[in-house]
């Protein structure tokens, strides 16, 4: 088994995508510790500007240790795509596993896998983060359709998402695993060090809302029932973090903080995280929150199973499967009434009411478990 190769198509340093390019490192990663030549091919152009409002699509932090990644894919030029899909084929992988995550990627995916396929040797395995978008576009149908015709079978993180595929195809093999543990951001630390690296009071409970701002993530829902603690006096020591970059237009939020009047409840640090600074963001807070109004599955949850901080998640997509209600930590349903009662039971509840049963749904999700079901799909097809 050693002597395969394997090719990860998808994000990865210097393109600081968020959880998708951790994932795609975390994985070569593994697949490297399991003695498989791997491979990332990413991009040099993922999203054009209007697809990315972010400040910067690259990060400065040094590359991960002892991974091969090759910038290779620009996603808007279909010359590109046959030169990479050409360089690919002549490899002749054993496996291919391939992100998909967003329709706009399927012209330029999609032909890149019907190249490769051409050697009729290597098995294609895609990990599909969302098959239908959060956000809708004119062309997505099309575009998923195109991708998934040279795709041989499918790894899915929720069953929303399983749905979702079997609304294109019935036929193609799909199974259903949970996103791994995101263990690639070193060891815990203690809540006081954390905050004392961040400079947050001690005695204060922090609610942690974690990660790119985006109108799905519901910021502005959890906003709306800070407002209503606040109007119950329930706010005294409680702060809400609010970590990570805007990805949407700041003005809604920043005019309805002011509207609110719970600034004194807020701590802002909307600004990209480094990879180095995720893990006292996440050993400062004494809850994860995420208010979604839609989701698949998110990549904030293994994150908070990592650093063992229970969690408030909204009733929607895969989100109460990966955090099981009252026992790694509460779901809410994503209106802000609904939010606000969780927040005053889980802090009536405490920290230490969630954390041993948070600790054996942790134990579910492991990356052995993610390479040996990608094996055993290309093995089986």
């Amino acid at each position: 088994m050693g002597g395969k190769k394997i090719i990860i198509i998808g994000s990865a340093h210097p393109l600081r995508g968020g959880g998708i390019a951790t994932f795609n490192e975390r994985l070569a990663r593994q697949f490297t510790n399991e003695g498989f030549n791997t491979k990332i091919y990413s991009f040099t152009l993922q999203y054009p500007g209007f697809l990315f409002p972010g400040k910067s699509q690259f990060t400065d932090e040094p590359a991960p240790h002892g991974l091969n990644i090759i910038s290779r894919i620009n996603s808007i030029n279909p010359f590109n795509w046959i030169k990479v899909g050409r360089e690919i084929k002549k490899l002749k992988p054993d496996i291919v596993v391939v992100r998909y995550w967003i329709p706009f990627m399927g012209p330029c995916l999609g032909s890149i896998l019907r190249i490769i396929k051409k050697n009729k040797h290597s098995k294609i395995i895609c990990i599909a983060d969302n098959v239908i978008p959060h956000e809708k576009r004119l062309g997505d149908k099309i575009f998923t359709r195109y991708f998934i015709k040279p795709v041989d079978a499918f790894i899915i993180m929720s069953k929303q998402v399983m749905n979702d595929l079997r609304s294109f195809t019935t036929t193609k093999k799909a199974i259903l695993l949970p996103h791994p543990l995101y263990d690639n951001f070193g060891d815990k630390i203690s809540k006081e060090e954390a905050r004392k690296n961040l400079g947050l009071k001690s005695d204060d409970a922090i609610i942690l809302f974690f990660g790119f701002i985006r109108k799905y993530k519901g910021l502005d829902i959890l906003l709306d029932a800070m407002q209503i603690l606040s109007n119950h006096q329930q706010t005294k020591n409680i702060k809400l973090l609010i970590a990570g970059e805007f990805y949407d237009d700041n003005k809604p939020y920043i005019e309805q903080i002011k509207k609110t009047g719970i600034i004194d409840n807020l701590i802002l640090h909307t600004n990209f995280i480094k990879d180095s600074d995720v893990k006292k963001y996440l050993c400062a807070a004494d809850v994860v929150i995420q208010p979604y109004r839609n989701a698949t599955q998110s990549g904030v949850t293994p994150l908070a199973y990592h650093f063992e901080v229970p969690m408030i998640v909204t009733n929607v997509g895969g989100l109460p499967a990966m955090v099981p209600h009252d026992k790694a930590g509460l779901v809410a349903e994503p209106n802000a009434i609904s939010i606000a009662e969780k927040i005053t039971e889980y802090f009536k509840k405490g920290e230490n009411y969630f954390l041993p049963q948070l600790i054996e749904e942790k134990k579910k999700l492991s990356w052995a478990m993610m390479t040996a079901s990608i094996l055993e799909l290309a093995n089986n097809d």
